[in-house]
């Protein structure tokens, strides 16, 4: 989950919310809640089970709670406090792990979790994984030579993935694999206890087939299989039953992503449905009409969210707590509510988190055919007629969408602006919430589409508003961004002037197997499309500024990416700034690190844009 806080960061209840359990620093905890809000609340109780507990989370009676340790599922009951370890790896398994997510379902299928209670509180389901075929990449530390580097298995597109598997854990010590067909079909995507019956999905290699099952103990049912080009998009909350052992699903139809009840369209032509909320009695759902709203949506009673904003929402029974953010604030509010009487607020929850410095004033705005989304913001007590250098900020990689009407996504971006920038913020075709046309555009190309539209969209821009000063315009990015901003300056120097360019995917082969080869396929069977789209072969282009950052730790994009590409950049002859971080993996959680990177990005942009 890359958690950059620290501290209780989740936590887990029984169905009657009599129980909450949490890990800290690695010790598993349980505290027993009173029956009223108001009543003294006890010190919660240390179970000592043994250190470097993660996930812990209770069966739905309360009776036990299950975490994983050391690659093993394990079970605490938490009346006698009796710890049982239910499944795990066998002596000579160095490389299984039980009850934890697989890389590939974790970083690119939006799924986070290897276990799950059944509904019974007697039985669990636990993913298996081997991670033996995966290649190995090794991770060192050049800042500390004496200390060796790290074995880190990860997947490069076109090699093999983990294996995994799906099994019946009892509390009494059985435990039964659940079989499919893993050769066809090697991803489990999700796993779903809460509708009717038990439910689960697995995806073929290339991502275009989906089978769906119905589990009758260890037993599973296919239900229904779906084919989906180019590629099947993951959603959260689906496939699932609901309680009449309807199927719900969210399926391309007619140009958008739609909420189906047993296959058919329950939502219009033109909602884009993101997630599944609740199954029942009635469906609630995430939905769109407008990209940059994230509203919340009952199938009986329509919008039941505030109109505009970014709101999400936990449901059970005739209590919903909504979780809203809205452009002109930094602050969410969590809200109880009826979700029948959505307006009238039960109870309003405390919101202690830290409030930011400065509050962001963006300007959003929709521009050319594509109607491509931007979010615009000035220095603060900016003057109209004062021209500004611009620095464009995107993401631009599917399946991420930077803008959206929620203030606290733009405080970096505001600070940036206060020091004279103009910053500019495009979703570009390829980003979610705009129809599945504007997802596929993308499709085996990462590359031209993502420029051509973040050039539009700033020079339509520029029309619009003539203090954009298009003879000044940088561009930053980390990840996917960070590739699109050295891409920029490699294909259009004619546009961008100077590029900061954070842990950049360079070669895409180096990078994993789920995310790339969804757009790309294999780098067997299309080694031109990664030549096209690789920043590598483009190395002689680069005439203009470009400082590139990375951390050297990084086991997501790895550092490998940076030194191939810095490497063929001198062979071109072409100056170029490296920024190594030590100890930094894919993300920059030390504080002062982040802090510094910052300063540092606006050092170069100020030498190269005033």
């Amino acid at each position: 989950m890359r958690e950059v806080t620290e501290g209780v960061t989740g936590y887990s209840t029984d169905k009657d919310f009599t129980k909450i359990t949490f890990a800290l620093d690695g010790e598993l905890f349980l505290q027993n809640l009173p029956p009223q809000f108001d009543s003294t609340i006890e010190s919660p109780t240390a179970l000592h089970a043994g250190g470097g507990c993660i996930d812990p989370r209770l069966s739905p009676d309360g009776s036990h709670i299950a975490f994983v340790q050391a690659g093993s599922l394990l079970a605490v009951n938490s009346h006698t406090q009796k710890v049982t370890r239910l499944c795990g790896p066998g002596e000579n398994e160095e490389n299984v792990s039980w009850g934890l997510a697989d890389f590939a379902a974790a970083e690119e299928l939006d799924r986070m979790r290897g276990y799950w209670w059944n509904q019974d509180s007697q039985s669990l389901l636990v993913e298996r994984v081997d991670e033996s075929p995966v290649e190995i990449a090794w991770i060192a530390d050049p800042a500390n030579p004496r200390k060796p580097a790290r074995a880190h298995r990860y997947p490069f597109a076109g090699t093999a993935n983990a294996e995994v598997s799906l099994h019946l854990a009892g509390l009494e010590g059985s435990v039964q694999e659940i079989p499919w067909n893993k050769e066809t079909h090697p991803y489990l995507v999700t796993v779903s206890t809460t509708g009717k019956s038990t439910t689960f999905s697995v995806l073929s290699r290339n991502q275009q087939n989906l089978e769906i099952f119905q589990l009758d103990g260890a037993t599973p049912i296919s239900i229904q299989t779906r084919i989906e080009k180019p590629w099947h998009t993951v959603a959260l909350g689906v496939p699932t039953l609901n309680d009449t052992g309807q199927l719900i699903e969210i399926r391309p139809l007619n140009g958008s992503f739609r909420l189906c009840v047993d296959g058919q369209p329950v939502t219009s032509v033109g909602t884009e449905v993101s997630a599944l909320v609740s199954t029942g009695p009635d469906l609630v759902y995430t939905a769109s009409t407008e990209p940059t709203n994230q509203l919340l949506v009952s199938q009986s009673r329509g919008i039941i969210s505030p109109m505009t904003g970014v709101h999400a929402a936990v449901l059970e029974g005739e209590l919903m707590v909504l979780v809203s953010s809205h452009i002109d604030s930094t602050e969410a509010t969590f809200t109880l509510v009826n979700p029948r009487d959505p307006e009238t607020a039960i109870h309003r929850f405390a919101n202690n988190r830290e409030t930011p410095c400065l509050t962001p004033e963006v300007t959003l705005h929709v521009t050319g055919e594509n109607e491509l989304h931007s979010a615009v913001l000035w220095p603060e007590n900016h003057v109209a007629g004062n021209k500004l250098p611009v620095i464009l900020a995107p993401y631009g990689g599917p399946r991420h969408q930077r803008v959206l009407q929620a203030g606290l996504s733009y405080c970096s971006d505001q600070w940036l602006a206060n020091q004279g920038f103009a910053v500019v913020i495009t979703d570009n075709r390829g980003t979610p919430s705009h129809g599945t046309g504007f997802d596929y555009a993308i499709h085996e190309d990462l590359a031209s589409v993502v420029i051509e539209d973040q050039v539009q969209a700033l020079t339509d821009l520029a029309e619009k508003l003539p203090d954009l000063d298009l003879n000044r315009v940088g561009i930053h990015g980390w990840s996917f961004g960070g590739y699109l901003a050295a891409l920029a300056v490699l294909e259009r120097p004619d546009v961008f002037h100077v590029a900061v360019s954070g842990a950049p995917v360079t070669d895409w082969t180096l990078y994993d197997t789920a995310y790339t080869e969804r757009y790309l396929g294999t780098p067997q069977e299309n080694p031109e499309k990664y030549e096209r789209i690789s920043l590598i072969p483009k190395a002689h282009k680069l005439g203009r500024p470009l400082l590139i950052i990375h951390g050297l730790a990084d086991d997501n994009v790895l550092v490998a990416n940076t030194m191939r590409f810095s490497s063929a950049l001198l062979a071109a002859g072409k100056a170029h700034s490296v920024l190594p971080l030590s100890g930094v993996t894919h993300m920059t959680p030390q504080e002062i690190v982040a802090e510094n990177l910052m300063l540092a990005e606006l050092e170069f942009f100020q030498a190269h844009l005033n």
